[in-house]
Formats: structure tokens, C-alpha cells, sequence
């Protein structure tokens, strides 16, 4: 069986262009599917357009969330839930083409490869997304420790024995993309160019782009921390030399009098305790939150499923 999870969030404008291309692509490889749709707490008209789908559609099966999670809750919803051999993840704002996934399947099933992923080589619409997309592939593949994942987010499709082992990671923070790199098995890709928005917001504003490019970071990286105790040791060492040559000028009474240097290095030292506290904070609350080990979701109800519960 081929199983397809979509996560859905007031995308009501979208819903049934979605689900038209999206099964008629499914459809053109294979018979034996299940989409799974998971509604992640939409305040919008989005939960009912996909109820009545599944009515039309048993193939289809809705996960309605308790309340908004959050995109990678959402996936990781739909992934635990998928009952297929073969597993893909698309974003349900069709900047995801799902005429791509009968190129997936065919090169998952015929080469000898467990994930394929899909790799942007371009991006059509918002020019400032553009930049910063690129912004963060560039300093994730410079800094992070996993490499290979350059430009592929979400959308991807993976055999069985991949997605066990994606999914025995249990992490509360995460990030798919580098989890699914992070794994190993063999992986290849296929490359498209991001489609624009057929209508409707994008419900990942930059906000919300830039914590998840937080997470990535801090989950994936030891460079914030490193940084810490690189700029931490340069400043040692500056101000010790500093400390020398002021000590030096007042035996030679050439001092510069006043206090302009002083208050300087106290106001230079002050923010950058600030940014260590800071960057450290974020692992301190990485840590906190896997402690608390609350479920990273909770449904509220499953349509389509034996029991409709």
C-alpha cells in the first residue's frame, strides 16, 4: 500500500484543487493508496470540505487535530497513523506539484534506494521567502552537522524500514528534513521548481520560518555553542592585552584620561553575556522540553478510520 500524509491548516480555498490533482496523481501509479489528511486545528471551513471528501472517498482518512501543533506535529501525526510500504510527506499548499510523486515512486521502486526526496532548484512567487530560504541552506550547510539535505524540505517519500526508523526518534523538537537525512539508508532526489501559492496566505510567516530554522540549528548544529567559547576566548584575549597596555601607559604616563573606554568595554562585555545567555537559553529549553515529555499531539477525532472514533 502507498500511504500519503498531507497536513492541512485553513487551506479552504485549496482543498478540493488539492485533492483532484492529488488523487489523480496517486492514481496514475498505483491502485492500492490511503491519503492521510491531517487538519491541524483549522478555524476555517477546511475540516468540513475534508470530512466530505472522505465521505466520497474511503481511501481517504482525516485526522482531526485537538487544536493547532504546529506543521511538523501535524507530519508526525499522519507518519505514526500511515499504514503503507511506502510512506511520502507533501505540504497541502500545492507549492508542492503532487504531479511529482509519480516520479518519486518510480525511482524509490526501481532504483535501490530507501527515500526519495524532492529538491528545489527554484522557487516561483515571493522574492523575500526567495532570499531567506536560501539565506538558511547556505548557513545550515555551512555550519550543520548533517550535509546533503541542501534545499529539500518536506516532500519526500520513503520506504517501511525508513520511516521506523524516522519515527523511533522521539524527540519533542523536530525537524523532519534533518531527521530524515540524519537517519542514513540510501537516498536520492528528484529536483522541481516550487510552485507560487494558488491562493490564500502562507500559513508559515517568517516568524514561524525562523523558529523552525532555530530548531534545525540547534537540533543539528554544535556551532551556536562553539561560537560561544570561540568569541568567549578571543575576547579574553583582547582585553587581557588591553588590560596590559593600560597598565604599560600609566607607568609611562601616557594614560588616556576620561572614561569613554571604560564604560565601552563594559556595555561590549555586557552584550555579549547577553547573547551567550541567550543562545545557551535555547538549549537550556531544548532540554526542558524533552524533559516534560508531554505527546507532541493529540486527535480529536479520526475520520475514516474502522471505527470512525
Amino acid at each position: 500500500m502507498f500511504s500519503l500524509v498531507i497536513p492541512v491548516y485553513n487551506e479552504e480555498k485549496l482543498i478540493d484543487e488539492l485533492l483532484r490533482r492529488t488523487i489523480a496523481s496517486v492514481e496514475s501509479f498505483t491502485a492500492d493508496y490511503e491519503l492521510l489528511l491531517v487538519d491541524d486545528g483549522s478555524t476555517d471551513n477546511s475540516l468540513s470540505l475534508l470530512v466530505r471528501w472522505q465521505a466520497a472517498n474511503k481511501r481517504i482518512k482525516v485526522l482531526s487535530l485537538s487544536k493547532n501543533f504546529g506543521h511538523q506535529a501535524a507530519y508526525t501525526a499522519g507518519l505514526e497513523h500511515a499504514r503503507g510500504d511506502i510512506i511520502a510527506m507533501m505540504d497541502g499548499d500545492l507549492q508542492d506539484p503532487p504531479e511529482l510523486l509519480a516520479k518519486m515512486y518510480e525511482k524509490l521502486c526501481s532504483d535501490d534506494v530507501e527515500i526519495v526526496s524532492a529538491r528545489r532548484t527554484g522557487r516561483k512567487g515571493d522574492s523575500n521567502r526567495n532570499l531567506f530560504s536560501s539565506m538558511f541552506h547556505f548557513i545550515f550547510r555551512s555550519i550543520g552537522d548533517i550535509k546533503n539535505m541542501e534545499n529539500a524540505g518536506n516532500y519526500s517519500m520513503m520506504k517501511r524500514e525508513a520511516l521506523n526508523a524516522l519515527l523511533a526518534m522521539k524527540e519533542k523538537v523536530r525537524y523532519l528534513p534533518g531527521l530524515r537525512t540524519f537517519i542514513g539508508f540510501r537516498q536520492d532526489y528528484v529536483e522541481f521548481v516550487r510552485d507560487d501559492r494558488l491562493g490564500g496566505k502562507p500559513k508559515m510567516n517568517f516568524s514561524r520560518l525562523f523558529i523552525l530554522a532555530s530548531d534545525a540549528i540547534f537540533s543539528f548544529s554544535r556551532f551556536p555553542i562553539r561560537l560561544c567559547l570561540v568569541l568567549g576566548t578571543i575576547g579574553t584575549l583582547v582585553f587581557f592585552a588591553a588590560g596590559i597596555y593600560v597598565l604599560i601607559a600609566k607607568i609611562c604616563g601616557f594614560a588616556i584620561s576620561g572614561w569613554p573606554s571604560i564604560l565601552l568595554s563594559i556595555y561590549f562585555l555586557g552584550s555579549i553575556q547577553l547573547v551567550f545567555l541567550g543562545i545557551l537559553g535555547e538549549y537550556v529549553y531544548r532540554n526542558y522540553k524533552e524533559s516534560q515529555n508531554r505527546p507532541v499531539y493529540f486527535i480529536r477525532r479520526i475520520y475514516g478510520d474502522s471505527t470512525d472514533k
